[in-house]
């Protein structure tokens, strides 16, 4: 079956003209980060399983569907890591007006719907008011910002808890990824690091924790000596196939509702 090119840059003008106007028109911009993922994995880690997973969801989606995605977003903020060599970051109010500019000039096109598909953790909030501020700069247009790794079923099946809880860069989960989407890309350390070093790290007082309902803003360096917060030891291509499935199945089904539906309520102008 030949599958549409979804590439929005890839449109001429009018396709995308004709593209702005269909009922239910979306467009899903890819972002991930350029920074260090410890000594076995790629600065473009994130922005790499941004761009792979979204391509997988959109090739499972009926054809006739009018979704669209733009180019992945490969440098973000990334300041938690700005110890580390290889790692650069947009300050917040440049993505901020990144995120607003391309937004606005999308609605103003008469897209009705923008996906924010992040890879990168450490831009979730960030994105969340960029998000609500594009809304007001362009109420014809919803706009929904989301993190890859939220609300995926099955995931507590494959990653032991205290990776789900505190592996949280360059960790189990990531390295089994990467193994499986570009095993060309990972180095063959596999460090366990990001509770103990650079010396003993006092336990959190009871409810609090790094992320999570009360989190504290940590920097990488506070944590860990390698750059890795979490236990890569037992990767494996296998466990990163059977990740990318449950990724890929969570984000069909939740694209292929949304382009079903009429949601989210939206106060639409005249012009929309």
């Amino acid at each position: 079956m030949n599958r549409p090119d979804r590439r929005f840059e890839r449109l001429s003008q009018p396709k995308a003209a004709a593209a702005g106007r269909r009922p239910g028109s979306t467009v899903i911009w890819p972002l991930g980060a350029c920074e260090q993922h410890g000594p076995q994995l790629p600065l473009i880690t994130d922005a790499l399983f941004a761009d792979r997973i979204l391509d997988e969801v959109l090739n499972r989606l009926p054809p006739d569907c009018p979704i669209w995605r733009l180019p992945v977003q490969a440098i973000g903020f990334s300041p938690e890591h700005g110890d580390f060599p290889g790692t650069l970051s947009l300050p917040a109010d440049l993505l901020i007006h990144l995120l607003q500019s391309v937004g606005s000039q999308l609605a103003a096109m008469g897209f009705q719907r923008l996906v924010l598909f992040n890879a990168h953790g450490g831009q979730i909030a960030l994105l969340q008011v960029a998000a609500r501020q594009l809304r007001c700069l362009a109420p014809s247009m919803a706009v929904l910002p989301c993190f890859i790794w939220s609300g995926v079923d099955g995931l507590e099946t494959l990653l032991p808890q205290v990776e789900l809880e505190q592996g949280l860069h360059a960790g189990l989960a990531e390295t089994s990824l990467m193994l499986h989407l570009a095993p060309e890309l990972v180095g063959p350390d596999r460090p366990v690091d990001g509770l103990s070093a650079p010396g003993p790290v006092p336990q959190a007082p009871e409810g609090w924790s790094l992320e999570g309902a009360a989190p504290c803003a940590w920097l990488t360096s506070d944590l860990s000596e390698t750059g890795v917060i979490g236990d890569s030891r037992g990767s494996s291509e296998e466990l990163g196939e059977a990740l990318e499935n449950r990724l890929v199945a969570h984000w069909h089904g939740l694209l292929e509702s949304l382009l079903n539906s009429d949601w989210p309520p939206m106060k639409r102008t005249d012009a929309s």
